[in-house]
């Protein structure tokens, strides 16, 4: 069966369901959620996308983003997928959502309501070949030029949403210092 996305107001209120296939091509805002992990020293892991996917292939990503089935909340859709994708469970935090919209190539949107989650890890994987090619962690400087190096590199939606991430870190860091 075809996967579905939720359809949603800009306020998260429930609108239907769509064919995902569909709703890229549309660009009709839906729910998603975005993981990001670090390490112990505070490194960024990252995936790269399988060379099979429909869009995106073979490109690097933040640790898993994909989009809740309904009824199962932003939290649930995050804990399956890292087991889906990756084979681990970890404890996450909400950091922020927010809605955006990328061209993905070929026709396709991303258009998303994301609830960005964080969270901590230093074991191993047990990845999905079908989803994921390989991972790797990287220090944030060095990310950042590679990002400025080879923007192809990367998903559309993965630079958006590290923007907003590194904003809001910002923010926090001077809310902290008053």
């Amino acid at each position: 069966m075809e996967e579905q996305v939720v359809l949603v107001s800009e306020k998260d209120d429930f609108l239907g369901l769509m064919n995902k296939q569909e709703a890229h091509e549309k660009g009709v805002l839906h729910r998603a959620f975005s993981v990001f992990l670090f390490n112990a020293k505070g490194e960024m892991l990252l995936q790269k996308r399988a060379k099979g996917k429909y869009h995106s292939p073979s490109c690097w990503t933040n640790a898993v983003c994909s989009h809740p089935r309904n009824e199962e909340t932003y939290s649930q859709a995050a804990q399956r997928r890292l087991k889906e994708e990756l084979g681990i469970s970890v404890d996450l935090e909400e950091k922020f959502h927010f809605i955006y919209k990328a061209d993905v190539g070929q026709g396709l949107w991303e258009h998303e309501l994301d609830y960005v989650f964080y969270g901590k890890y230093d074991g191993g994987f047990l990845l999905n070949a079908d989803e994921v090619e390989s991972v790797r962690y990287i220090k944030m400087e060095e990310l950042l030029i590679e990002i400025e190096q080879n923007p192809d590199d990367f998903t559309a939606w993965f630079k958006i949403i590290l923007k907003e991430y590194l904003n809001k870190v910002i923010e926090g860091l001077k809310g902290l210092k008053g």
